[in-house]
């Protein structure tokens, strides 16, 4: 019988740091919102701190993947570590003092930003590192379940805390977190082929061009960015719909909610099947996401839109483990931090299309155009990479990973 990935010592220890720094980070946006706008009562005060952590994220990012390759992944993502609780526990600290600094805070995440350029791609090459191929897909499916359990129960944790304790506590415990996880990854040993110390132009471009030399991945990149600007499309539009039309601020929830639960679910459905073809199947439950989009339009009783969402989101669930696994397998470790960097960069900069774009088409022709356009769309583009040659082949002629009894996001979808 397959030994469990959690018998590893290498990967237990990962996967203990991650689920506990994941479950830190799940308790910041909410914390983070309120501070700001307690302290500013400004909607622009916080815009202008979120996009101090996004844009170094953003620019960062490809030399990121170049550093991951270069160095071992476990030293990247150990400093990586230590610097975001720094900066996690500075604004802890600011906001405890009571007379927090906007433009302290503002440093401190851009700070964190860029410190996660670096460390979102060593997600993949600690896994190859610490797991034998054949338990990949159930370790990341482990990983999955972590952040979607994390992602469930992380904004009633940061409830508790903002409304009792205080916002800065939020950023204390997601620093702790950090700590934790850092003291984790010393215990770990990963191997690691270092990719060579080269110019800096031709290791991004060795890995733009293993991104381009496979037209199974950069087609599903496209199709998965998408998927982030739709994503972002109903995150903008349907909090106000869910309030004007379908019952109230806690249709919203509920929606978020079965969200999270579709994600968890869609996470431990990976860990048990064995799709023969894998990316297909996983794009084609993207394309899933267009239920809810167009459900918000109609728009649908609540009910139906809520199941919508959740089944939608359980498609993401199922793709993020299945996409790690056949990247892992199919990229050489060398590029493969990377390969994943440019994952990160075009999931992350879809998004704010979305964010900006919605609230435009919204104002000029109401919710139901760019709602309606985002879920055909969605739909289209997810599903028609079933026109791609490579996208329909790879897993078709050799073994498919192996299956899982058990036990995802940035698709990162944020692919």
């Amino acid at each position: 019988m397959p030994q469990h990935p959690l018998r590893l010592p290498g990967f237990r220890l990962l996967f203990l740091g991650r689920t506990v720094s994941t479950l830190g980070d799940a308790v910041v946006p909410a914390a983070l919102a309120i501070a700001i706008t307690r302290a500013t009562g400004s909607s622009g005060a916080l815009a202008l701190v979120l996009g101090c952590a996004m844009v170094p994220r953003l620019l960062l990012l490809p030399f990121g993947g170049v550093v991951g390759d270069r160095l071992n992944p476990r030293l990247v993502a150990l400093t990586t570590d230590l610097l975001r609780a720094a900066t996690q526990l500075l604004v802890g600290l600011e906001l405890l003092g009571g007379r927090p600094s906007l433009a302290h805070i503002a440093v401190a995440e851009a700070i964190g930003g860029a410190a996660s350029a670096f460390a979102m791609p060593t997600t993949s090459p600690l896994v190859t590192g610490t797991v034998p191929g054949e338990h990949r897909l159930r370790a990341n499916a482990l990983l999955g379940s972590a952040t979607s359990a994390a992602r469930l129960g992380g904004p009633a944790l940061a409830g508790v805390l903002v409304y009792t304790a205080g916002p800065g506590w939020a950023f204390v415990l997601d620093g702790v977190s950090f700590l934790l996880s850092a003291a984790l990854l010393t215990r770990i040993t990963v191997a690691h082929v270092p990719a060579g110390s080269r110019s800096l132009r031709r290791d991004l471009a060795e890995g733009w061009s293993e991104v381009r030399s496979r037209d199974w991945y950069w087609t599903s990149l496209i199709a998965h960015g998408v998927w982030n600007g739709a994503s972002a499309v109903a995150l903008t539009l349907g909090p106000l719909i869910a309030a004007t039309r379908l019952g109230g601020d806690g249709a919203w929830v509920a929606i978020t909610q079965a969200g999270a639960v579709g994600l968890l679910l869609g996470s431990l459905i990976a860990g048990r099947v064995r799709p023969r073809r894998p990316v297909l199947v996983g794009n084609l439950a993207l394309a899933l996401y267009g239920l809810p989009l167009l459900a918000l339009a109609v728009p649908a009783p609540a009910p139906v839109t809520v199941t919508a969402y959740g089944v939608a989101m359980a498609g993401l669930g199922f793709l993020n483990p299945v996409w790690e696994t056949v990247v892992q397998q199919d990229f050489p470790a060398r590029v493969l931090a990377r390969v994943t960097s440019y994952d990160w960069l075009l999931s992350l900069a879809a998004a704010p299309l979305g964010y900006v774009l919605a609230p435009l088409a919204a104002d000029a022709w109401g919710s139901r155009v760019p709602l309606l356009a985002a879920a055909a769309l969605v739909t289209a583009v997810c599903a028609g990479t079933a026109a791609v040659p490579g996208v329909r082949r790879l897993g078709a002629d050799r073994d498919a990973p192996a299956p899982a009894a058990v036990e995802q996001p940035p698709v990162r979808v944020n692919s």
